[in-house]
């Protein structure tokens, strides 16, 4: 027994050892150029979540400037879907039932229908499935008021596109009218239908040689793989950016706990993540400070607690995303008057 007993005691010491050595080990970068969305200042980036989507209808070039209004150098946030004629456009859902006064798939409308008969991107009606299911209802602020393009304070020189209806909003047109603003742009199709958006996309950021500013992601795994197989075959510039689906989070969640992320080799520049899921704690500064080793952000959704958005100050994640732009302004000004 005593010998059986040492024996054990010794394995145990050489495997203590050997994961003190692996905890220790310098990490691969998993992003080797300058990463732009890690943040530069001693507060997380104000990302504004389909452009603040509680102050104005989201995925709207108005709520883009309502969130420009608030801070020259917010993040944008904003979810693609590509129409039948081939123009990627700025939409939550895949479809048109939810967030405007026409229905049907995205894919299924014309661009340039959208546009001659001016549908309007103004509203947050009820749906099943994706379809329209009860009467349309006006997108409304928190406290009841409707908006209108003409509420939104723009830049000098810009002038609303119309005076009542919210139009479709291209993702050049949110690309060139905010030219050095970092965007986060996540595909909503799937399958081949995503994939041939995703090649759409890839010819917007050629076209504006935005790889520095624009980063990628999905939640659908067969995205995430063609991101890794486009920078794996040299196809794309050795700074795009992108970041991972459920399954890679995960598994980077498990390695940090364990202080095994070393195998961590993805390559990818940010995780975007909730507070927490299914009971997990994914807002803490071991998960932050782990990333940060590979030459990752952070990025947490989607907060508009003032509480929340301060812890996530004092963990020092790289951005929060808010439906609140003004919200979480408030919040940084706040924590700097008392920082002086």
């Amino acid at each position: 027994m005593k010998k059986f007993l040492k024996i054990t005691g010794i394995v145990l010491a050489v495997i203590a050892v050997a994961w003190g050595v692996l905890a220790l080990w310098p990490r691969s970068l998993c992003y080797t150029a300058e990463n732009p969305l890690r943040t530069d200042r001693n507060y997380p980036i104000l990302i504004a979540h389909g452009g603040g989507n509680k102050e104005f209808p989201d995925n709207t070039l108005e709520a883009f400037y309502n969130a420009y209004s608030v801070d020259p150098r917010v993040m944008m946030e904003t979810d693609v879907s590509i129409t039948k004629d081939g123009v990627v456009i700025l939409s939550h859902d895949t479809t048109l039932d939810r967030k405007t006064n026409v229905t049907g798939a995205i894919a299924d409308w014309n661009y340039s229908d959208l546009m001659d008969q001016k549908v309007d991107f103004g509203y947050t009606n009820p749906t099943k499935k994706g379809q329209l299911n009860g009467d349309r209802v006006k997108f409304t602020t928190e406290d009841g008021r409707e908006v209108t393009p003409l509420d939104v304070e723009y830049p000098d020189g810009v002038q609303p596109r119309d005076s009542e209806v919210f139009l479709a909003t291209t993702l050049e047109e949110l690309m060139v009218c905010f030219p050095e603003a970092r965007i986060n742009v996540e595909i909503k199709q799937e399958g081949e239908l995503g994939l041939t958006c995703l090649n759409a996309v890839l010819e917007l950021v050629e076209k504006h040689d935005a790889w520095d500013r624009v980063v990628l992601a999905s939640f659908h795994e067969e995205l995430y793989d063609e991101f890794q197989r486009l920078q794996q075959a040299g196809e794309v510039p050795e700074n795009f950016m992108c970041s991972p689906a459920y399954d890679t989070a995960t598994e980077f969640y498990i390695l940090q706990l364990l202080c095994l992320d070393l195998f961590f080799d993805d390559r990818m520049c940010v995780f975007q993540l909730p507070m927490e899921e299914y009971g997990f704690d994914l807002a803490t500064q071991g998960l932050v400070d782990a990333a940060h080793k590979h030459n990752m952000a952070v990025h947490y959704w989607t907060i508009n607690d003032p509480e929340e958005m301060r812890h996530l100050i004092d963990i020092g994640a790289d951005g929060i995303m808010t439906d609140y732009p003004h919200r979480l302004q408030e919040v940084y000004d706040a924590w700097l008057a008392e920082q002086e």
